[in-house]
């Protein structure tokens, strides 16, 4: 199954970090650069050593830009580590590292924001310094951050994440600033987009990095209104994550580790979910259109797979679409 060469109709894809920038890469291979639209998860940006710092949007970038770091999954490949060596013989905090290279990132973010840049801003001059080509957003120029619930407290998404190595039990998750932010406007401007063809959400974790997005001011809402379909990756694989804690969390909170939770998880917002060829027997209990596909991106060749089977599929799911108008919210 592959998509028409000549697709020309607008796309977004909603991404967190290193599992959704894969898909995010093989849609900004197969798409126009004008007609994608990337839109960020912000909710596990923090400050840091005095800096903000925006992983889910660097890993993105970096991805975008072919020069993120393959072994590490994160930071920049070819990097150095001079500035945490000598931070650590000073007594400093190590636990979340800042390569060389990385730290001139988060620098620069820093100062366009202490000048009254927008996160939107900022991340636009970014992707332009690095040739990123594609319409990269941050799901919010609001400040939204992620708490988790755990059995050792209240930690910030980072804490628990880095610091802590995910190992406290999960009970809950909290959008801090969610109900009031507004959606970025270029997010807005995507959706509302006449020429939008379809909306893809990425293998990300659904409730560490999707859930904050979709909790974003009235976001939820608009993509419920939307008149076009709206796909969704699985992350899980025979009943394992393909990355991160997202097989943790689900077991944590009592959920069944499977493709067929993630479909309920985003019951009333998607038209269409894509499982793993692994899980084809898990099809029929989706309950909603489903197709199945090699979801596991190790090379570039796979990642461009599996962008044109969820482009495709949206055009399979456009007739019915129009029929019958979007799900109700």
């Amino acid at each position: 199954m592959t998509a028409a060469v000549g697709e020309t109709g607008r796309y977004i894809a909603l991404c967190g970090g290193v599992g959704g920038a894969k898909l995010a890469l093989g849609l900004a291979q197969v798409l126009p650069a004008d007609k994608l639209t990337i839109i960020v998860n912000t909710g596990d940006d923090f400050e840091h050593l005095g800096l903000h710092i925006s992983p889910d949007i660097d890993t993105v970038l970096y991805t975008l830009a072919g020069i993120a770091n393959q072994e590490l999954g994160w930071g920049l490949a070819g990097e150095t580590w001079g500035f945490m060596s000598a931070l650590e013989r000073l007594g400093g905090p190590t636990w979340f590292r800042l390569g060389d290279r990385d730290l001139a990132t988060h620098i620069c973010r820093t100062g366009m924001l202490r000048e009254g840049a927008s996160p939107s801003e900022v991340t636009r001059h970014l992707a332009n310094r690095l040739g990123v080509a594609v319409t990269v957003v941050p799901m919010s120029d609001d400040p939204v951050r992620t708490f988790v619930e755990t059995d050792a407290g209240r930690l910030p998404f980072q804490t628990y994440f880095v610091e802590r190595r995910c190992l406290p039990k999960v009970s809950g998750i909290e959008f801090a600033g969610a109900t009031h932010a507004r959606p970025a406007p270029a997010a807005v401007q995507a959706l509302e987009s006449p020429d939008l063809a379809g909306i893809i959400i990425c293998p990300s974790n659904p409730w560490l990095s999707v859930a904050p997005i979709l909790a974003t001011g009235d976001w939820r809402a608009r993509l419920a209104r939307r008149r076009v379909p709206c796909v969704a990756v699985t992350p899980i694989v025979a009943g394992q994550a393909i990355k991160g804690p997202t097989a943790k969390i689900m077991a944590e909170l009592g959920l069944e580790l499977d493709a067929r939770t993630i479909a309920r998880h985003y019951a009333g917002l998607i038209d269409g979910f894509i499982l793993d060829t692994a899980d084809d027997a898990l099809r029929a209990g989706i309950g909603l259109p489903a197709v199945t596909a090699r979801t596991i991106m190790r090379s570039l060749d796979d990642r461009i797979g599996l962008a044109r089977v969820a482009i495709d599929f949206c055009a399979r799911l456009r007739p019915s679409m129009k029929q019958a108008g979007s799900p109700d919210p």
